[in-house]
């Protein structure tokens, strides 16, 4: 799973979330901040309103929590949304010395690769790039 300093960190570059089913997240709120919660139909679903996006969890009793807003939630994307986002800039996954490796395309054409112990991390790290070139373009 992403680590939640690269999820704060694309957050903050302004990768955005459009909350569906599937989607993994954690509350920002101290004492909730070491759950990860799943979006589902039955039990956490993204409703949209005038005011914004509210992720509601219907009939859970081992909180008293109701729903959060989207923004007070941290999204962390799974290996196929990561890889998903880096779109034609994608150029391979690969395992070495007991990291995963991620190869993707710079700016200038030539292959960047971006290493880390968790796969998820390696795309992000790639991710994270491309949305910072793109934000400062």
């Amino acid at each position: 799973m992403i680590s939640d300093r690269l999820a704060r960190e694309l957050e903050a570059a302004g990768l955005r979330w459009d909350p569906a089913p599937g989607d993994r997240f954690r509350i920002k709120a101290e004492e909730l901040s070491e759950d990860v919660f799943i979006l589902s139909h039955m039990v956490i679903e993204a409703r949209t309103y005038d005011t914004g996006t509210v992720l509601n969890f219907n009939g859970t009793t081992e909180w008293a929590l109701d729903n959060v807003d989207q923004d007070d939630a941290l999204w962390l994307p799974r290996e196929d949304q990561l890889r998903e986002y880096l779109g034609g800039t994608f150029r391979g996954l690969e395992r070495a010395d007991g990291e995963y490796v991620v190869t993707t395309a710079g700016p200038d054409g030539a292959d960047v690769t971006y290493r880390a112990v968790d796969v998820e991390d390696a795309y992000a790290a790639a991710l994270l790039e491309l949305v910072e070139r793109a934000v400062s373009a």
